[in-house]
């Protein structure tokens, strides 16, 4: 036993003088130098609990502070009665292991020992993974930190799971998780689960380590979680340590993204044309006279408003291009398997394809993966991959010229609005239609309903029968029956619907300016090398893929007060989210005449003021809804209730 406490003490020695070196503390940190007596007298027992032992990192009290390093070695002499006390334990642990729990505080997720200081440090060195103890849980208090509330996140996934080991450094991730693990709000887990988890997690890390993975400011929960949003957890079930370090290596850049502060790098304009003049050019690319371009969609556009419109904007490109594009559609990806759709596309000859539904968002992330040659977009928002490349419309231009119209036009100031999924973007849509309702009319109030829970044709039945008889419904035409009733803003008397003006989702120029800078190698190639981060265009009027279109009641004066705004947006001159403006809880965001920027815009989770209404919870949503919510819900929207 001698041979391993020397071990152990120049071990100890070592990460010593490291810390002098760097100006860190060379002891153990100690809990009652940083949480109060009060605190700790107010802890939660958890009971016993496998600790891993990485988490472990210093004392409850200083009694023995001075007798270990930072890592846990011992630092005292070899001839001393606590050396004598760590040999023996040493031989306890190869003879017959440490059986006796140790007795430990956790604090934000780390874990400071009362009893069993050297039994851990004999684990340690011998790298055993976890130790039995009684846990007592310190709570912090709730403060809008953003490590505070990651905590605070963690404990509810605790709570049910029972799992301690997993970190990420993003909110909303264990949410995320326990989604892709086919886990329920609130659900909690089998023993079997948690031991399946945890050998899982286990060989992941492992495969994690060997490729690097330890020298990444991501966490091994971060990078699991990334690749379970690639492969699936069933993959990860039955893989092998070599494939997975192979499949790891193939998305490294996306996990490293993870680490950086801001993954998403929005672009709110199209990049600049190196080369204006040479499209499609011999000099672009030498080996290829026509490029070939996949459109793939989650259903059909004889049944689908939303696949119509990409159609559409499918059919403008091959005008526009000519016999130098050929573009193949291929239609309900989602009654099947996407993946296998998308692996056609490829397979076909396609470079660069369009997946025009957020749920068809982890097929694509897949096949980009395993096809770094392929270009794959997919038609979402606010998602951080930097394998797939997403596009949508800042559609929330078009609803504040809509809320003006109709603050404007309504007589009682009682204003309805329509709207599909609780996800990024459409949050933003509904906001501005009501601070625009409210610019021209302050007394207005907008009652909001969800196709995705009472269906269109219900919801703006639902509004009609309130007496509100100028609606915001469908941003785009529907073929279903039950979708039928209204699209755009309309005035609805007496069952009779007119339409006064519509928001228009311009896909054939928003592909149109795609391809022509895919054609144009250098504006590709620029906006990759200047961004390590995930690229997301959110384009609006301002690029021409978002407009507003009049029907024949609305009156001229109302037109030319729509076109004033639309002018402004064209030109980026103005923002419907001007500060500062309550919320429904009264919260005033913002402050000063400024804009709030495309970041905050796009993960609003909040209505403002004068909305009557709230953002469903998950159970309320259609099934559609949910597969949609799914994947770039809002986080209010991901929960079964809509206050936490």
């Amino acid at each position: 036993m001698n041979e391993y406490y020397k071990e152990a003490l120049r071990l100890a020695q070592k990460d010593y003088r490291m810390c002098v070196v760097k100006g860190k503390s060379p002891c153990l940190p100690v809990m009652d130098d940083f949480v109060s007596q009060e605190k700790i007298t107010t802890g939660i027992n958890l009971g016993l609990s496998e600790i891993p032992l990485k988490l472990i990192v210093g004392t409850k009290s200083r009694g023995r502070v001075n007798a270990f390093a930072p890592n846990f070695m011992p630092i005292l002499e070899e001839t001393t009665e606590f050396a004598d006390k760590w040999k023996n334990l040493c031989q306890s642990h190869l003879t017959e292991g440490i059986r006796d729990p140790i007795k430990v505080y956790e604090y934000m997720n780390r874990y400071y020992v009362e009893e069993g200081n050297k039994r851990v440090s004999v684990m340690k060195f011998f790298d055993a993974y976890s130790i039995v103890g009684n846990v007592t849980r310190i709570l912090p208090e709730k403060t809008e930190d953003e490590a505070v509330q990651m905590y605070y996140e963690f404990v509810e996934f605790n709570k049910f799971s029972r799992i301690n080991f997993i970190e990420f450094s993003k909110k909303g991730s264990y949410k995320v998780l326990n989604k892709l693990l086919g886990k329920a709000e609130g659900e909690l887990w089998s023993e079997d689960e948690r031991k399946v988890f945890s050998s899982v997690y286990c060989s992941f890390e492992k495969a994690y380590t060997a490729v690097g993975g330890d020298k990444l400011s991501t966490t091994v929960g971060d990078a699991m979680l990334s690749y379970i949003q690639v492969y699936g957890y069933a993959q990860l079930l039955t893989a092998e340590n070599a494939d997975i370090r192979k499949n790891l290596k193939k998305m490294w850049e996306d996990i490293t993204l993870k680490g950086k502060g801001s993954t998403i790098e929005l672009k709110p304009t199209p990049a600049e044309e190196k080369k204006p003049n040479i499209i499609l050019s011999a000099i672009a690319f030498p080996k290829q006279s026509v490029w070939k371009v996949a459109f793939v969609h989650d259903g059909n556009p004889e049944k689908s408003g939303w696949v119509n419109d990409h159609e559409q904007g499918r059919l403008h490109v091959e005008c526009v291009f000519g016999d130098k594009l050929e573009t193949t559609a291929y239609t309900d990806a989602m009654e099947s398997d996407p993946l296998k759709v998308i692996e056609q596309a490829i397979a076909d000859g396609n470079k660069l394809i369009f997946t025009t539904s957020p749920r068809m968002l982890q097929a694509s992330l897949r096949a980009a993966v395993e096809h770094p040659d392929i270009v794959i977009m997919n038609c979402s928002l606010n998602i951080s991959h930097r394998y797939v490349r997403t596009y949508y419309t800042r559609m929330y231009e078009a609803k504040f010229i809509l809320g003006v119209l109709a603050g404007a036009l309504s007589e009682s100031g009682r204003l309805g609005y329509v709207c599909d999924y609780p996800i990024f973007g459409q949050i933003a849509g509904i906001n501005a239609f009501a601070l625009g309702a409210q610019m021209t009319n302050p007394r207005s109030k907008v009652f909001l309903e969800w196709s995705s829970v009472k269906g269109a044709k219900n919801a703006a039945l639902s509004l009609t029968k309130q007496d509100i008889h100028i609606i915001s419904s469908q941003d785009t035409a529907r073929f279903q029956n039950d979708d039928r009733h209204s699209f755009g803003l309309s005035r609805i008397h007496d069952g009779k619907s007119e339409l006064l003006a519509v928001p228009v989702w311009k896909w054939g120029i928003y592909y149109e300016e795609i391809l022509r800078r895919m054609f144009n190698n250098n504006t590709v190639k620029d906006e990759y090398a200047n961004s390590s981060r995930a690229l997301n265009y959110y384009w609006g009027m301002s690029a021409g893929v978002v407009d507003i279109e009049y029907a024949g009641a609305l009156p001229l004066a109302s037109r030319r007060c729509a076109d004033f705004f639309r002018e402004t947006f064209i030109h980026d001159f103005a923002s419907p989210f001007l500060t500062p403006f309550y919320t429904q809880k009264g919260d005033i965001m913002g402050k000063g005449q400024k804009s709030l920027t495309l970041e905050q815009i796009i993960s609003m989770d909040y209505l403002v003021e004068n909305v009557v209404g709230d953002i469903p919870a998950y159970d309320e949503l259609t099934y559609m809804g949910k597969a949609t919510v799914d994947v770039v819900g809002v986080e209010k929207s991901q929960t079964n209730s809509v206050e936490e």
